[in-house]
């Protein structure tokens, strides 16, 4: 059995591996407040944009341009958003996992070298270059602060390498966030676009609450068959478009901008994910050492009491044989 002093020095230092962990996580809290209204200031854009595509495509069935065709895969890249820091569960993990695995899907089929790895984040870059992946470039500082222009630049980057034909195929691996407590490993085509994959996908965001509860997960499935019902309600499109100067000339303006919509849009979820993600881990080591600060505060106080008592039989002890 521990000493008394051992026991109040591991106490002392749980104590202030606490005191660490509380404050990480007060600091994560009033990040993910910072990145989910960076979303919420996103989504009027989005919104918009989403519904002239939704309207024009429901309306020109035809439309078709080198943006949203599929060809033969040769070459492929992956855009892959982690974090630069660590201490945040198992975010950086899961995505290096799935990054791992669409490599080795694709090396098969067309060869690693023909795979490029277009990291988001200190964490993937190191892992893929440790791995001996095709790494193209260093995107780390998006993470600890997003920019629109960085964005459009790597997403103008990419679109480019497609048009020229260098480039098959652009996958985007990040976590889709939901809210507070879930966090979606998330991997979707990029290029070429799938638009109604992207006007279909999971839009719903708990954007009001840091709190990662099971009160949290049922607001989201109330808004969810809100949501639903929403859009069972049909509502007639406009059809009656006037297209100028012509259709592929609307097409190759609007779908760029979706373009670049999707890369900060996945760069904000990726953000928003990493911080929910580390304040819950964060409180998860708080729980824990409170439970084990109990647990040594018993074991303090038992032994504490055996010293007493030891110490009071050999008085006893001692004044019986005098």
């Amino acid at each position: 059995m521990p000493s008394l002093k051992e026991i109040k020095g591991r106490i002392s230092s749980v104590n202030s591996t606490r005191k660490i962990t509380s404050a990480m996580k007060m600091v994560a809290s009033s990040k993910l407040h910072h990145a989910q209204l960076a979303i919420q200031n996103m989504l009027p854009y989005e919104t918009m944009l989403e519904h002239i595509l939704k309207s024009f495509l429901a309306a020109e069935v035809e439309a078709q341009t080198v943006f949203n065709t599929e060809r033969p895969v040769k070459r492929a890249a992956l855009v892959v958003f982690s974090s630069n820091s660590s201490l945040c569960g198992g975010f950086n993990a899961n995505i290096i996992k799935m990054m791992t695995h669409a490599v080795e899907a694709y090396a098969e089929k067309i060869g690693m070298e023909n795979v490029e790895i277009y990291p988001v984040g200190r964490k993937v870059e190191e892992k893929a270059r440790k791995l001996g992946y095709n790494v193209q470039g260093s995107f780390a500082d998006l993470c600890d602060k997003p920019n629109v222009q960085q964005c459009i630049d790597l997403a103008m980057n990419l679109g480019q390498k497609f048009y020229d034909g260098e480039l098959d195929k652009v996958e985007l691996i990040y976590h889709h966030f939901k809210s507070a407590g879930s966090q979606i490993l998330t991997r979707k085509t990029f290029l070429p676009i799938d638009v109604e994959t992207e006007l279909d996908r999971d839009h719903e965001r708990d954007l009001t609450s840091i709190a990662a509860t099971k009160e949290s997960q049922e607001y989201l499935r109330r808004h969810a068959r809100q949501r639903e019902r929403e859009r069972e309600e049909v509502k007639p499109l406009n059809d009656n478009f006037i297209v100028e100067p012509d259709m592929n000339t609307v097409l190759e303006q609007l779908l760029p901008k979706m373009a670049h919509l999707m890369v900060y849009t996945a760069l904000l979820d990726s953000v928003a994910s990493e911080h929910a993600a580390r304040m819950v881990a964060m409180q998860t080591a708080t729980d824990n050492a409170d439970e084990l600060l109990r647990d040594l505060n018993l074991q303090y106080n038992k032994s504490r009491q055996q010293a007493i008592t030891s110490e009071l039989l050999d008085i006893v002890g001692g004044s019986v044989n005098n």
